[in-house]
């Protein structure tokens, strides 16, 4: 698994998503390409955990140990 972080002032509404190719509907041979997320936005650590999948939560855990607890 991979993720990542950044120390920045950024704008969720200006993040710009991939995206992928889906056949849709099923089996009509029209491609269309599907934005992986739809939106950004910023949350607290305990929102984030809530929201996020919880197979995905020690990414959080990890990444609070190494900044600390004032970020």
């Amino acid at each position: 698994m991979q993720a990542w972080a950044l120390e920045k002032d950024v704008d969720p509404s200006r993040l710009k998503s991939n995206s992928f190719e889906l056949e849709w509907p099923p089996k009509s041979e029209k491609i269309l390409q599907v934005p992986e997320a739809d939106k950004g936005e910023w949350f607290t650590v305990a929102e984030a955990k809530k929201r996020i999948n919880t197979g995905q939560t020690p990414l959080i855990d990890e990444l609070m140990i190494k900044i600390g607890p004032e970020g």
